[in-house]
C-alpha cells in the first residue's frame, strides 16, 4: 500500500503578494488625496471655477483621479494579479486604466465653459437620471467584473461614472467637498451589486440636489463663489 501524502496545493507564482497590490494601491490613492488638496487649495470657485491653464489642469485632473478611482479599483488590480499569476501585472493594468482617465480629462477641459446655477442644476438632474439606464447598468455591471485589460477596464469604468463625472465638472471640478462625494458613490458603485433599494434613493437624492440647485442655489454651500 503505498502512503501518499497529503500537501496543500502550492500558490500561484507571485500570487503571495496580492496584499501588497492592494496595500499599494490605497496608499497611492491616499497620498494623491493630499496632493489634490495642496493642488486645488484657492482654486474652488463654485460654478465659476475655471480650470487654469491645461498644464495645471491635467496634473490636478489626473491626481484627482487616482484619488477617487483607485480605492474602487483596488479589487480589480488584485483580481488581475491573480489571473495573470504575478504582481508585477497590476502595474500596466493600473497604468492603462488611469491613462483612460488622463484623456477623459482632455475631453472634460475641452468641452468646460463658463455656467451658471441653471446650467449646473440641470446637469446635475441629467446625472440623475443616467443612474436608472440601462447603459449605466450595463457599464456598471462590466466594472465590476472586468479585469481583461486596463484599457477595457477603464472605459467600462467610464461609462459607469459619466454622469457623476459630469455632475463634478459642473459644481466645481475642484470643490474637494463634490470630489468626496462622487469618490464615495463611484466607488460603492464599483465593490456592491445593482440593488434598486440603494440605487433609487441615490438617484433620488441627485434629482433633489439638481432641483434645488435650479430653485434655490444659495442654499447650496460652496455652489457661489465667495462675496469680494
Amino acid at each position: 500500500m503505498v502512503n501518499v501524502e497529503s500537501r496543500p496545493a502550492p500558490a500561484r507564482p507571485g500570487t503571495a503578494g496580492l496584499p501588497v497590490v492592494l496595500t499599494a494601491t490605497l496608499a497611492l490613492a491616499a497620498g494623491c488625496w493630499v496632493l489634490a488638496a495642496w493642488l486645488m487649495n484657492g482654486m474652488d470657485m463654485g460654478v465659476a471655477t475655471r480650470p487654469g491653464t491645461f498644464g495645471f489642469f491635467a496634473a490636478a485632473w489626473v491626481t484627482m483621479m487616482a484619488a477617487m478611482m483607485l480605492p474602487g479599483a483596488a479589487p480589480a488590480f488584485v483580481r488581475h494579479a491573480r489571473i495573470a499569476g504575478t504582481v508585477l501585472a497590476a502595474l500596466p493594468f493600473a497604468a492603462a486604466y488611469l491613462g483612460i482617465w488622463a484623456l477623459a480629462g482632455v475631453v472634460a477641459y475641452a468641452l468646460d465653459r463658463p455656467h451658471g446655477t441653471l446650467a449646473a442644476g440641470v446637469v446635475v438632474i441629467a446625472a440623475a437620471a443616467y443612474e436608472l439606464t440601462p447603459v449605466k447598468r450595463h457599464f456598471r455591471r462590466r466594472c465590476r467584473q472586468d479585469s481583461g485589460s486596463g484599457l477595457g477596464y477603464g472605459l467600462c469604468c467610464i461609462g459607469s461614472t459619466i454622469g457623476l463625472m459630469s455632475m463634478l465638472v459642473a459644481l466645481g471640478v475642484m470643490s474637494l467637498f463634490w470630489m468626496a462625494v462622487v469618490a464615495v458613490v463611484a466607488c460603492a458603485q464599483k465593490l456592491l451589486p445593482v440593488r434598486a433599494a440603494i440605487d433609487v434613493p441615490v438617484t433620488l437624492a441627485l434629482i433633489g440636489l439638481g432641483l434645488l440647485i435650479v430653485i434655490q442655489p444659495s442654499l447650496v454651500p460652496g455652489l457661489m463663489p465667495p462675496a469680494m
